[in-house]
């Protein structure tokens, strides 16, 4: 071996070692730059392959002639005699290009299969349409919709995020992250609950408000394990964790139950509830609560019972204790209908006499404003104070 061809594989190692990149692969690119090199000449063969002796270096050409099914019927060695000085320019120009191929190919590899993992990066830049993140070989790119509008993205500070999608692009991959995605708080949890984990707890449902609230429902498959417990942790230390990860954002955990009452119940919560009536035909659940759970239960700008509606896959209605009576006094249910005159009337669901659009206003009236009965009052008549007793007397309808 020439002392040329020592230091070309010495180089070649050392090269592939610091890339990562195998010996082999780089032989490959190689010799594919130099057929491209030898077919610029005036007198190179149509057809032609470059081998390299991976145990000398050695550079050899081969000219071929093919048949009509591309078949190699004659082959001979057609090396120029200055081929070390072109295999020399070419390998640096090849070598170059390759490595950066392979690189972004390996980037990729690394990546392409962790849709739905998260990642800890560093802010390199942040701005209105985009945040950067510094994964360490590669950038994340987190556009506005996957920034909760709310937190403030300063550059250098570091922060977790969920993949969305893995892009292969012509300069590398592009890895997409978000930070209001449901998952991130699903991962968080599994980072800090060895239960969900090993798959003993389960996360059956889950709706989120990115920097508000969230509200998961999960199952215990150990009977002496609470699902709750294992995912809050002691005095709320596990829960603590993620909640500090996501600026503030609340985290409430409920048990889920198959049984739909149950659920909707647990999803409501803190707020305490009275009674649940479903109506399968609409999916809406009538949630009965003490007067004084209402505001509670509805939350602030109804945030509550949006959550335990997404949780559920219900529509809520929360009523108090006094609207329910309200609404149960003054209205019977029934349905209006055309009769055989072409009038609308409205019919009781429990049956008897249809009510007419009048009768129905009237009774809408005494419902809302009962009448006083009114006593009979016998006014004496006294000369020159008619008028004055008159306006005295109770009227019909008045109060008392």
């Amino acid at each position: 071996m020439s002392k040329t061809n020592y230091e070309f594989l010495d180089a070649l190692g050392q090269i592939a070692r610091d890339k990562g990149i195998s010996v082999d692969t780089l032989l490959d690119a190689l010799a594919n730059g130099l057929v491209a090199a030898y077919k610029r000449r005036p007198d190179a063969a149509e057809e032609a392959v470059v081998t390299i002796d991976p145990d000398n270096g050695e550079i050899r050409v081969y000219g071929q002639e093919l048949d009509a099914e591309g078949n190699v019927i004659r082959e001979w060695d057609d090396t120029p005699d200055d081929f070390g000085r072109v295999a020399a320019q070419t390998m640096k120009q090849v070598f170059n290009q390759r490595i950066r191929e392979v690189e972004r190919d390996m980037k990729y590899d690394e990546y392409a299969g962790r849709e739905g993992d998260i990642v800890t990066g560093i802010v390199q830049q942040a701005d209105s349409r985009y945040t950067l993140l510094d994964l360490g070989k590669v950038e994340a790119l987190m556009p506005q919709a996957e920034q909760v509008s709310y937190e403030k993205y300063e550059q250098g500070s570091r922060m977790k995020a969920y993949i969305v999608e893995v892009r292969k692009t012509s300069k590398g991959p592009q890895i997409v992250v978000s930070r209001t995605h449901p998952g991130l708080v699903k991962r968080l949890l599994e980072l800090e609950v060895p239960e969900l984990s090993s798959g003993v707890v389960e996360i059956k449902a889950m709706a989120r408000e990115p920097g508000h609230r969230t509200k998961i429902a999960v199952w215990s498959n150990d009977s002496n394990i609470d699902p709750v417990g294992a995912c809050v942790g002691a005095r709320g230390s596990r829960v603590r964790m993620i909640t500090n990860e996501l600026n503030g954002e609340r985290i409430d955990v409920v048990p889920y139950s198959d049984d739909t009452v149950t659920l909707i119940e647990n999803a409501l919560q803190p707020a305490k509830i009275r009674e649940v009536r479903l109506d399968d035909a609409t999916g809406t659940a009538t949630v009965i609560v003490n007067d004084f759970q209402l505001s509670l239960a509805i939350g602030k700008e109804g945030q509550n019972a949006r959550l335990a509606a997404r949780l559920t896959g219900w529509r809520i209605d929360i009523k108090s204790e006094s609207q329910l009576q309200e609404e149960e006094e003054g209205w019977a249910e029934g349905e209006w209908i055309e009769n055989e005159n072409g009038e609308q009337v409205w019919v009781p669901a429990e049956g008897g006499e249809a009510m007419s659009a009048s009768d129905w206003d009237d009774a809408s009236i005494d419902v809302a404003a009962p009448a006083a009965e009114v006593p009979v009052v016998e006014v004496p008549v006294v000369e020159d104070a008619n008028d004055d007793v008159a306006d005295e007397a109770p009227t019909e309808g008045s109060e008392q």
